[in-house]
Protein backbone atom coordinates (compact mmCIF):
# COMPACT_ATOMS: atom_id res chain seq x y z
CA UNK A 1 0.00 0.00 0.00
CA UNK A 2 1.42 3.44 -0.89
CA UNK A 3 2.29 6.14 1.57
CA UNK A 4 0.19 8.38 2.52
CA UNK A 5 0.57 11.45 -0.24
CA UNK A 6 0.96 14.13 2.09
CA UNK A 7 2.39 17.36 1.26
CA UNK A 8 6.34 17.97 2.53
CA UNK A 9 6.97 20.62 5.50
CA UNK A 10 9.09 23.30 3.23
CA UNK A 11 11.01 24.03 5.64
CA UNK A 12 13.04 20.73 5.75
CA UNK A 13 13.70 21.22 2.40
CA UNK A 14 16.79 23.35 1.29
CA UNK A 15 16.55 27.00 0.37
CA UNK A 16 16.29 26.26 -3.53
CA UNK A 17 13.19 24.15 -3.28
CA UNK A 18 11.34 26.23 -1.08
CA UNK A 19 11.69 29.07 -3.72
CA UNK A 20 10.77 26.66 -6.73
CA UNK A 21 7.66 25.86 -4.03
CA UNK A 22 6.67 29.43 -3.27
CA UNK A 23 7.64 31.17 -6.07
CA UNK A 24 5.40 32.58 -8.81
CA UNK A 25 3.62 30.08 -11.43
CA UNK A 26 6.08 30.70 -13.93
CA UNK A 27 8.64 29.48 -11.44
CA UNK A 28 6.51 26.96 -10.39
CA UNK A 29 6.19 25.28 -14.31
CA UNK A 30 9.96 25.71 -14.67
CA UNK A 31 10.73 23.39 -11.74
CA UNK A 32 7.68 20.96 -13.23
CA UNK A 33 9.80 20.87 -16.35
CA UNK A 34 12.61 20.59 -14.45
CA UNK A 35 14.35 23.54 -15.44
CA UNK A 36 14.46 25.59 -11.95
CA UNK A 37 18.11 26.10 -10.60
CA UNK A 38 17.91 23.19 -8.06
CA UNK A 39 21.82 22.60 -7.32
CA UNK A 40 20.74 18.73 -5.90
CA UNK A 41 19.43 15.61 -7.68
CA UNK A 42 17.54 15.30 -4.30
CA UNK A 43 16.14 18.98 -4.58
CA UNK A 44 15.03 18.40 -7.91
CA UNK A 45 12.84 14.95 -6.93
CA UNK A 46 11.44 16.98 -3.77
CA UNK A 47 10.13 19.25 -5.77
CA UNK A 48 8.47 17.14 -8.35
CA UNK A 49 6.90 15.37 -5.41
CA UNK A 50 5.56 18.79 -4.24
CA UNK A 51 4.25 19.82 -7.68
CA UNK A 52 2.91 16.26 -7.90
CA UNK A 53 0.43 16.89 -5.55
CA UNK A 54 -0.98 20.48 -6.52
CA UNK A 55 -4.25 20.86 -7.17
CA UNK A 56 -3.53 22.87 -10.63
CA UNK A 57 -3.95 20.03 -12.99
CA UNK A 58 -2.27 21.35 -15.47
CA UNK A 59 1.30 21.94 -13.53
CA UNK A 60 0.43 18.47 -11.42
CA UNK A 61 0.25 16.53 -14.84
CA UNK A 62 3.21 18.36 -15.78
CA UNK A 63 5.41 17.18 -12.76
CA UNK A 64 4.65 14.46 -13.08
CA UNK A 65 5.59 13.72 -16.85
CA UNK A 66 9.04 15.01 -15.93
CA UNK A 67 8.79 13.23 -12.84
CA UNK A 68 8.42 9.53 -14.78
CA UNK A 69 11.37 10.93 -17.62
CA UNK A 70 14.14 11.82 -15.33
CA UNK A 71 17.35 10.19 -16.30
CA UNK A 72 18.95 7.78 -14.70
CA UNK A 73 21.91 9.42 -13.44
CA UNK A 74 19.91 12.07 -11.56
CA UNK A 75 17.83 9.48 -9.53
CA UNK A 76 19.91 7.42 -9.05
CA UNK A 77 21.75 9.87 -7.25
CA UNK A 78 18.48 11.52 -5.52
CA UNK A 79 17.24 7.96 -4.74
CA UNK A 80 20.17 7.36 -2.62
CA UNK A 81 20.28 9.93 -0.93
CA UNK A 82 19.54 9.30 3.22
CA UNK A 83 18.05 12.02 3.95
CA UNK A 84 14.97 12.39 1.24
CA UNK A 85 11.52 11.92 2.55
CA UNK A 86 10.46 8.50 2.21
CA UNK A 87 7.09 9.37 0.66
CA UNK A 88 9.20 11.38 -2.21
CA UNK A 89 11.09 7.16 -2.33
CA UNK A 90 7.72 5.87 -2.17
CA UNK A 91 6.47 8.76 -5.35
CA UNK A 92 9.37 7.29 -7.49
CA UNK A 93 9.07 3.44 -6.23
CA UNK A 94 6.28 3.68 -8.24
CA UNK A 95 7.58 4.77 -11.40
CA UNK A 96 10.69 3.26 -11.70
CA UNK A 97 9.55 -0.15 -11.10
CA UNK A 98 11.01 -1.16 -14.26
CA UNK A 99 14.33 0.59 -14.39
CA UNK A 100 16.84 -2.32 -12.34
CA UNK A 101 19.62 0.34 -11.92
CA UNK A 102 17.65 3.11 -10.20
CA UNK A 103 15.55 0.60 -8.26
CA UNK A 104 18.69 -0.83 -6.65
CA UNK A 105 19.56 2.63 -5.01
CA UNK A 106 15.53 2.82 -3.76
CA UNK A 107 16.07 -0.44 -2.41
CA UNK A 108 19.67 -0.21 -0.51
CA UNK A 109 18.54 3.67 1.10
CA UNK A 110 17.37 2.95 4.39
CA UNK A 111 15.33 5.95 4.31
CA UNK A 112 12.62 4.04 2.54
CA UNK A 113 9.90 3.08 4.29
CA UNK A 114 9.36 -0.77 5.00
CA UNK A 115 5.38 -0.61 3.06
CA UNK A 116 7.63 0.83 0.29
CA UNK A 117 9.79 -2.44 0.09
CA UNK A 118 6.70 -4.25 0.92
CA UNK A 119 5.18 -3.12 -2.24
CA UNK A 120 8.11 -3.36 -4.57
CA UNK A 121 8.70 -6.98 -3.19
CA UNK A 122 5.27 -8.58 -4.56
CA UNK A 123 5.81 -7.12 -8.40
CA UNK A 124 9.97 -6.87 -9.09
CA UNK A 125 12.15 -9.61 -10.41
CA UNK A 126 15.12 -11.92 -8.99
CA UNK A 127 18.26 -9.78 -8.42
CA UNK A 128 16.25 -6.92 -7.10
CA UNK A 129 13.99 -9.47 -4.78
CA UNK A 130 17.73 -10.76 -3.69
CA UNK A 131 18.84 -7.15 -2.62
CA UNK A 132 15.55 -6.77 -0.42
CA UNK A 133 16.33 -10.15 1.15
CA UNK A 134 20.20 -8.96 2.22
CA UNK A 135 18.57 -6.77 4.96
CA UNK A 136 17.78 -8.67 7.44
CA UNK A 137 17.56 -5.65 10.11
CA UNK A 138 14.55 -4.49 7.77
CA UNK A 139 12.75 -7.75 7.12
CA UNK A 140 13.06 -8.94 10.71
CA UNK A 141 11.32 -5.35 11.82
CA UNK A 142 8.55 -5.52 9.09
CA UNK A 143 7.72 -9.39 8.52
CA UNK A 144 5.45 -8.79 5.78
CA UNK A 145 8.74 -8.06 3.43
CA UNK A 146 8.96 -11.72 3.92
CA UNK A 147 5.50 -12.65 3.03
CA UNK A 148 5.29 -10.34 -0.15
CA UNK A 149 8.56 -12.79 -0.84
CA UNK A 150 7.33 -15.90 -0.37
CA UNK A 151 4.14 -15.11 -2.36
CA UNK A 152 6.33 -13.68 -5.53
CA UNK A 153 6.76 -16.74 -7.90
CA UNK A 154 10.01 -14.70 -8.75
CA UNK A 155 11.98 -14.94 -5.83
CA UNK A 156 14.56 -17.83 -5.52
CA UNK A 157 13.45 -20.66 -3.74
CA UNK A 158 17.02 -20.54 -1.79
CA UNK A 159 16.49 -16.75 -1.00
CA UNK A 160 13.04 -17.81 0.59
CA UNK A 161 14.49 -20.17 2.75
CA UNK A 162 16.63 -18.09 4.24
CA UNK A 163 14.54 -15.19 5.39
CA UNK A 164 11.85 -17.63 6.54
CA UNK A 165 14.30 -19.71 8.56
CA UNK A 166 15.57 -15.76 9.98
CA UNK A 167 12.14 -14.87 10.67
CA UNK A 168 11.27 -18.56 12.54
CA UNK A 169 14.52 -18.31 14.28
CA UNK A 170 13.54 -15.45 15.79
CA UNK A 171 10.08 -16.78 16.27
CA UNK A 172 8.30 -13.95 14.37
CA UNK A 173 4.82 -15.24 12.47
CA UNK A 174 5.26 -13.80 9.37
CA UNK A 175 1.71 -11.68 7.63
CA UNK A 176 0.49 -13.01 4.20
CA UNK A 177 1.00 -16.21 3.95
CA UNK A 178 -1.51 -18.51 4.39
CA UNK A 179 0.56 -21.79 5.32
CA UNK A 180 2.40 -20.49 7.58
CA UNK A 181 1.90 -23.00 10.43
CA UNK A 182 2.72 -25.29 8.15
CA UNK A 183 5.99 -23.40 6.95
CA UNK A 184 6.94 -23.45 10.72
CA UNK A 185 6.61 -26.87 11.36
CA UNK A 186 8.92 -27.62 8.26
CA UNK A 187 11.58 -25.73 8.84
CA UNK A 188 11.39 -26.84 12.59
CA UNK A 189 11.37 -29.84 11.35
CA UNK A 190 7.93 -31.56 12.90
CA UNK A 191 6.92 -32.31 9.49
CA UNK A 192 8.09 -35.52 10.08
CA UNK A 193 6.18 -38.41 8.32
CA UNK A 194 4.23 -40.86 9.80
CA UNK A 195 4.32 -44.65 9.52
CA UNK A 196 3.34 -45.37 6.14
CA UNK A 197 4.68 -42.38 4.69
CA UNK A 198 7.23 -41.71 2.17
CA UNK A 199 10.63 -39.46 3.89
CA UNK A 200 10.91 -35.63 2.49
CA UNK A 201 13.10 -35.70 -0.22
CA UNK A 202 16.61 -35.26 0.16
CA UNK A 203 17.69 -31.47 1.10
CA UNK A 204 19.28 -30.36 -2.36
CA UNK A 205 22.83 -29.67 -2.71
CA UNK A 206 23.26 -25.91 -3.54
CA UNK A 207 21.18 -22.84 -4.02
CA UNK A 208 21.32 -22.98 -8.08
CA UNK A 209 19.97 -26.50 -7.56
CA UNK A 210 17.66 -25.63 -5.06
CA UNK A 211 16.24 -22.51 -7.21
CA UNK A 212 16.16 -24.32 -10.21
CA UNK A 213 13.88 -27.50 -9.15
CA UNK A 214 11.20 -24.83 -7.86
CA UNK A 215 11.35 -22.82 -11.29
CA UNK A 216 11.31 -26.32 -12.72
CA UNK A 217 8.35 -27.43 -10.42
CA UNK A 218 6.88 -24.03 -11.20
CA UNK A 219 6.33 -24.54 -14.92
CA UNK A 220 5.29 -28.08 -14.64
CA UNK A 221 1.16 -28.37 -15.57
CA UNK A 222 1.39 -24.46 -17.17
CA UNK A 223 -1.12 -23.81 -19.72
CA UNK A 224 -3.40 -26.95 -18.73
CA UNK A 225 -6.98 -25.94 -18.81
CA UNK A 226 -8.25 -26.86 -15.29
CA UNK A 227 -10.92 -29.24 -16.30
CA UNK A 228 -8.21 -30.95 -17.52
CA UNK A 229 -6.59 -30.97 -14.57
CA UNK A 230 -9.01 -32.00 -12.46
CA UNK A 231 -11.07 -34.18 -14.49
CA UNK A 232 -8.62 -36.08 -16.86
CA UNK A 233 -4.84 -36.16 -15.98
CA UNK A 234 -5.53 -36.71 -12.54
CA UNK A 235 -8.97 -38.55 -12.05
CA UNK A 236 -9.57 -39.90 -8.43
CA UNK A 237 -10.52 -43.51 -10.39
CA UNK A 238 -7.54 -43.94 -12.60
CA UNK A 239 -4.96 -45.70 -10.54
CA UNK A 240 -1.88 -46.08 -12.98
CA UNK A 241 -0.02 -42.92 -13.95
CA UNK A 242 1.14 -42.57 -17.76
CA UNK A 243 4.63 -41.96 -18.33
CA UNK A 244 3.74 -38.11 -19.42
CA UNK A 245 2.33 -38.04 -16.05
CA UNK A 246 4.79 -39.10 -14.10
CA UNK A 247 7.78 -37.26 -16.25
CA UNK A 248 5.74 -33.93 -15.50
CA UNK A 249 5.48 -34.75 -11.51
CA UNK A 250 8.93 -35.34 -11.29
CA UNK A 251 10.25 -31.78 -10.16
CA UNK A 252 7.20 -31.65 -7.37
CA UNK A 253 8.42 -35.50 -6.19
CA UNK A 254 12.09 -33.92 -6.11
CA UNK A 255 11.47 -30.67 -3.83
CA UNK A 256 12.13 -30.11 -0.28
CA UNK A 257 9.01 -30.22 2.23
CA UNK A 258 9.33 -26.16 2.38
CA UNK A 259 9.57 -26.36 -1.30
CA UNK A 260 6.34 -28.05 -1.96
CA UNK A 261 4.41 -25.90 0.58
CA UNK A 262 5.67 -22.50 -1.27
CA UNK A 263 4.36 -24.51 -4.66
CA UNK A 264 1.19 -25.61 -3.24
CA UNK A 265 1.16 -21.91 -2.44
CA UNK A 266 2.14 -19.70 -5.33
CA UNK A 267 1.73 -22.90 -7.81
CA UNK A 268 -0.68 -23.95 -10.64
CA UNK A 269 -3.70 -26.20 -10.52
CA UNK A 270 -1.52 -28.99 -11.83
CA UNK A 271 0.86 -28.65 -9.11
CA UNK A 272 -2.06 -28.32 -6.71
CA UNK A 273 -3.64 -31.66 -7.64
CA UNK A 274 -0.56 -33.38 -6.79
CA UNK A 275 0.64 -32.02 -3.79
CA UNK A 276 -3.30 -32.42 -2.40
CA UNK A 277 -2.21 -36.19 -2.25
CA UNK A 278 1.08 -35.66 -0.81
CA UNK A 279 2.35 -38.04 2.04
CA UNK A 280 2.98 -35.25 4.03
CA UNK A 281 0.63 -33.62 6.17
CA UNK A 282 2.03 -30.02 6.32
CA UNK A 283 2.15 -30.07 2.42
CA UNK A 284 -1.65 -31.45 1.42
CA UNK A 285 -3.01 -28.83 4.22
CA UNK A 286 -1.17 -25.94 2.61
CA UNK A 287 -2.60 -26.98 -0.50
CA UNK A 288 -6.33 -27.23 0.43
CA UNK A 289 -5.70 -24.06 2.24
CA UNK A 290 -4.37 -22.56 -1.00
CA UNK A 291 -5.28 -18.65 -2.03
CA UNK A 292 -5.48 -20.15 -5.69
CA UNK A 293 -7.90 -23.25 -4.68
CA UNK A 294 -10.64 -23.09 -6.79
CA UNK A 295 -14.49 -24.45 -6.20
CA UNK A 296 -13.90 -26.39 -9.03
CA UNK A 297 -10.50 -28.30 -7.49
CA UNK A 298 -12.79 -28.72 -4.19
CA UNK A 299 -15.86 -30.69 -5.50
CA UNK A 300 -13.18 -33.25 -7.47
CA UNK A 301 -10.85 -33.19 -4.03
CA UNK A 302 -13.70 -33.47 -1.75
CA UNK A 303 -14.65 -37.21 -3.85
CA UNK A 304 -11.05 -38.42 -3.28
CA UNK A 305 -10.36 -40.45 -0.73
CA UNK A 306 -6.69 -41.00 -0.74
CA UNK A 307 -6.80 -38.05 0.92
CA UNK A 308 -5.60 -37.37 4.48
CA UNK A 309 -8.82 -37.08 7.31
CA UNK A 310 -7.19 -33.61 7.96
CA UNK A 311 -7.68 -32.16 4.34
CA UNK A 312 -11.01 -33.64 3.96
CA UNK A 313 -12.23 -31.78 7.63
CA UNK A 314 -10.72 -28.66 6.25
CA UNK A 315 -13.41 -28.58 3.27
CA UNK A 316 -16.20 -29.62 5.28
CA UNK A 317 -15.81 -27.51 7.98
CA UNK A 318 -15.91 -24.32 5.07
CA UNK A 319 -19.35 -22.65 5.17
CA UNK A 320 -18.35 -21.71 1.41
CA UNK A 321 -17.08 -24.73 -0.07
CA UNK A 322 -20.30 -26.90 1.65
CA UNK A 323 -22.85 -24.67 0.16
CA UNK A 324 -22.38 -26.29 -3.36
CA UNK A 325 -24.44 -29.27 -3.23
CA UNK A 326 -21.56 -31.45 -5.45
CA UNK A 327 -19.47 -30.80 -2.46
CA UNK A 328 -22.07 -32.09 0.13
CA UNK A 329 -23.32 -35.16 -1.59
CA UNK A 330 -19.02 -35.89 -2.28
CA UNK A 331 -18.57 -35.34 1.39
CA UNK A 332 -21.37 -37.56 2.59
CA UNK A 333 -20.22 -40.44 -0.02
CA UNK A 334 -16.68 -40.15 1.25
CA UNK A 335 -15.28 -42.77 4.20
CA UNK A 336 -12.89 -39.63 5.33
CA UNK A 337 -15.68 -37.51 6.27
CA UNK A 338 -16.24 -37.42 10.37
CA UNK A 339 -19.52 -39.04 10.40
CA UNK A 340 -21.11 -36.44 12.36
CA UNK A 341 -20.25 -34.29 9.67
CA UNK A 342 -21.69 -36.65 6.99
CA UNK A 343 -24.99 -37.14 9.02
CA UNK A 344 -25.32 -33.39 9.10
CA UNK A 345 -25.20 -33.43 5.36
CA UNK A 346 -27.78 -36.04 4.25
CA UNK A 347 -30.96 -34.07 5.03
CA UNK A 348 -29.76 -31.65 2.11
CA UNK A 349 -29.64 -34.41 -0.50
CA UNK A 350 -31.78 -35.12 -3.00
CA UNK A 351 -34.12 -38.76 -2.71
CA UNK A 352 -32.54 -39.99 -5.95
CA UNK A 353 -28.68 -39.29 -3.85
CA UNK A 354 -30.15 -40.74 -0.58
CA UNK A 355 -31.40 -43.85 -2.78
CA UNK A 356 -27.27 -44.36 -3.54
CA UNK A 357 -25.83 -43.66 -0.62
CA UNK A 358 -28.25 -46.05 0.95
CA UNK A 359 -27.17 -48.79 -1.15
CA UNK A 360 -23.43 -47.63 -1.14
CA UNK A 361 -20.71 -50.31 0.81
CA UNK A 362 -17.86 -47.89 0.63
CA UNK A 363 -19.18 -46.04 3.98
CA UNK A 364 -20.34 -46.72 7.61
CA UNK A 365 -23.71 -48.71 7.76
CA UNK A 366 -24.99 -45.92 10.07
CA UNK A 367 -24.84 -43.55 7.66
CA UNK A 368 -26.24 -45.80 4.88
CA UNK A 369 -29.59 -46.69 7.58
CA UNK A 370 -30.21 -43.03 8.25
CA UNK A 371 -30.20 -41.91 4.18
CA UNK A 372 -32.57 -45.35 4.03
CA UNK A 373 -35.02 -43.27 7.04
CA UNK A 374 -34.78 -40.24 5.18
CA UNK A 375 -35.98 -41.32 1.64
CA UNK A 376 -38.76 -42.96 3.25
CA UNK A 377 -39.26 -39.49 5.20
CA UNK A 378 -39.32 -37.92 1.97
CA UNK A 379 -41.05 -39.81 -0.27
CA UNK A 380 -44.16 -40.13 2.39
CA UNK A 381 -43.91 -36.76 2.87
CA UNK A 382 -44.24 -36.39 -0.92
CA UNK A 383 -40.91 -35.15 -1.98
Amino acid sequence: MPLPRTPLDLQALSDAARKALSGPPPLKLMAARGLAPLPKPADVVSVLYQLSLETDAPLRTTAEKTARELPDRILGTALADPQLDPRVLDFFAELVVSRPSVLEALILNHAAADETIVTLAQQLGERELDLIAQNEQRILRAPGIIGALYMNKNTRMSTVDRVVELAVRHKIAVPGIPAWDEVVAAVLGTAKPTVGQQAAAPASKDAEEIDALFAAAVQVGSGEPEDRVADSSFAEEEKQETAEQAKKKVPIDRLSIPAKIRLATVGNAFARSILIRDSNKQVALATIRSPAMTDNEVIKFSAFRSLSDEVIRVIANSKDWTKNYQVKLNLVNNPKTPLSTAFKFLPFLQVRDLRSVARSKGIPQALANQAKKLVTAKMSGGD
